[in-house]
């Protein structure tokens, strides 16, 4: 994997991609790298548009695009965005984003999980194979966010890691810019969580953002962490 920027949301988003223990079988044999000419940049540049700026809590759903643009002379497939939301209070809660992105015309929902800095980490990857992107072309990915109707007035900035999933680890393979947009409404009071509720929690998130899984104890801590949560497995290595 690429060493980290300092970047921490992004640099952990990427260190997070999220996957069940069981392969499926669209993903047996391992998937050429996705590798530019320059090893210092990304091969997909990567960028969000076309969002609103201001979402309604409890309203309807707003649609956004994440581009993905190979830049190399290869193809690049099993690429899954990894998207990180930030707000300014740091009170979203991972019940409160509604996300889905499109494969063609089919939806997928996005789970969020919560790091300790209280920001939401989401892949895009409910066992799809991943997106595949040609030498030198663009795909456009289409996404639609809608915030519950106890989301509470606030500032989120939304950006998002790329990710090439590989047969038993992973590159991280391109970066967004930021969004921002204002959420509006009045929230109803939301009771604290509850024992089970807190398992949606990514535990360990200093220690994934601050070692980018460089040492063996690192990559350790991070897998026991998430095998608590929901039995998932953290597959990321450094890039060489």
């Amino acid at each position: 994997m690429r060493p980290c920027t300092p970047a921490a949301s992004l640099c952990l988003a990427a260190a997070a991609l999220l996957l069940p223990v069981s392969v499926p079988p669209a993903y047996a044999g391992d998937v050429p790298a996705c590798a530019g000419g320059d090893a210092r940049d990304f091969p997909l540049t990567t960028r969000i548009h076309g969002g609103p700026d201001t979402y309604e809590a409890g309203g309807g759903y707003g649609t956004w695009y994440l581009d993905l643009t190979n830049t190399t002379s290869r193809t690049c497939s099993g690429v899954h965005p990894v998207v990180v939301l930030v707000d300014g209070k740091r009170v979203l809660a991972p019940s409160q984003p509604r996300l889905e992105f499109y494969d063609g015309e089919r939806p997928h929902a996005v789970r969020f999980l919560t790091t300790d800095q209280d920001e939401l980490v989401g892949a895009f990857d409910d066992g799809f194979p991943g997106f595949t992107v040609g030498p030198g072309a663009t795909l456009s990915v289409k996404v639609r966010l809608a915030l519950t109707s106890d989301a509470a007035p606030n500032e989120i900035t939304v950006n998002a890691a790329v990710v090439q999933r590989h047969e038993a680890d992973g590159d991280w393979v391109g970066q967004s810019n930021d969004y921002r947009f204002t959420v509006e409404g009045e929230a109803t009071p939301v009771p604290e969580a509850t024992p089970s509720e807190r398992i949606g929690r990514l535990p360990f998130a200093d220690e994934l953002a601050s070692t980018g899984l460089a040492t063996p104890a690192g990559a350790i801590t991070a897998t026991l962490a998430l095998l608590l949560v929901g039995g998932l497995l953290l597959l990321a290595r450094r890039r060489r």
